[in-house]
């Protein structure tokens, strides 16, 4: 199987498993694609331990706003 057609394959992959555009897969880096595929898969390495709390998340919204 050529590059094209494995990019090909994974991006109608991405699509139907991500719900992501083409445009979306093809500005994604292979980091955050296998991060995607490990959390699916329950990997668990993809970052691990409890979730951010509270004051966290209001750090990180005050750090990365978005309108």
């Amino acid at each position: 199987m050529s590059f094209v057609e494995a990019a090909g394959r994974l991006a109608g992959l991405a699509g139907v498993a991500f719900g992501w555009a083409p445009e979306v897969f093809w500005q994604a880096t292979p980091a955050e694609l296998a991060a995607l595929v490990r959390v699916l898969t329950g990997d668990g390495s993809a970052g691990g331990g409890a979730p951010p709390d509270a004051a966290t998340i209001a750090k990180l919204k005050r750090a990365f706003p978005d309108g």
